[in-house]
């Protein structure tokens, strides 16, 4: 597939073994009509379900359960492939609406991830900030915005980790993402995945669980 990704309307079912995703090539005399939402079997992206788009309005979705998803729908996906393993719910919508782009499928799946939204009381969908506790003490924040500084998705997510007792806040400034994992902290940074503890002073152990900077794209068909 030749095509850009929306990872922020997209997600992983609980099991691990589906992803649906919203994809957009600009091709829009083709059957998908330039973009389209596909569920497929992880980690590969050969559709068995797909739904045609036509624009890059709305698009994605989220797993409710391992079998069963929402479609970000919005302005009329077309149906071009169902499947017996997997089935759209048409009758679920999360709770909370971030408009017609990323953040309407990404802000909820934070929230349903066990993120809590530190205000609610904004008219701007773009720029949200959420918090999780780590451990005793300290909460990781992620300050989701819009930009466009080189090098930086539309997109974009800040993270810190702050005292829940103090004002003591610690940036994690290269941190593209970063999330709880038990009882340790994982983030990503310049191409590599780390993962430290945390103690009162801060980040303990800290170590790189790997550098992907020496991969390079291959072209794998999926098995199915």
């Amino acid at each position: 597939m030749r095509a850009r990704i929306y990872p922020k309307r997209s997600d992983l079912s609980p099991d691990g073994k589906h992803l649906i995703y919203f994809a957009m090539n600009g091709r829009w005399d083709t059957k998908t009509r330039g973009s389209w939402t596909a569920v497929s079997r992880a980690p590969y992206l050969k559709a068995i379900a797909l739904w045609a788009k036509g624009d890059c309005w709305h698009g994605g979705g989220l797993f409710r359960n391992a079998q069963r998803y929402w479609l970000n729908d919005g302005r009329g996906h077309e149906p071009l492939l169902t499947s017996s393993r997997i089935a759209r719910i048409e009758d679920w919508h999360p709770r909370n609406s971030y408009g017609g782009e990323c953040p309407h499928v990404y802000y909820n799946r934070l929230q349903r991830d066990g993120w809590t939204v530190v205000d609610d009381s904004s008219d701007d969908c773009a720029n949200w900030s959420f918090v999780k506790p780590v451990n005793t003490g300290w909460m990781l924040r992620k300050d989701c915005g819009i930009g466009s500084e080189l090098g930086q998705s539309i997109y974009f997510d800040r993270h810190a980790l702050v005292r829940t007792d103090s004002d003591v806040r610690l940036e994690l400034p290269d941190a593209e993402w970063a999330d709880v994992d038990r009882a340790r902290l994982a983030w990503a940074a310049k191409g590599c995945l780390h993962a430290a503890y945390l103690n009162k002073d801060g980040l303990k152990d800290a170590r790189c669980l790997h550098d992907f900077n020496d991969m390079t794209f291959e072209a794998i068909a999926a098995p199915y």
